[in-house]
């Protein structure tokens, strides 16, 4: 399920970085709660 999330939320990442020009620090709290949720996943196996 983690795993799941913190795809969604990378490629979400990827285009608020690239197709849309966010605001960078919004966009970069994506990033950090899709890295979050993969050391999740990884953690509870």
């Amino acid at each position: 399920m983690f795993l799941t999330i913190a795809i969604i939320l990378l490629i979400l990442w990827l285009l608020g970085v690239f197709a849309f020009r966010i605001t960078k620090g919004v966009i970069h709290l994506v990033l950090i709660i899709a890295i979050i949720a993969l050391i999740v996943h990884f953690v509870r196996g």
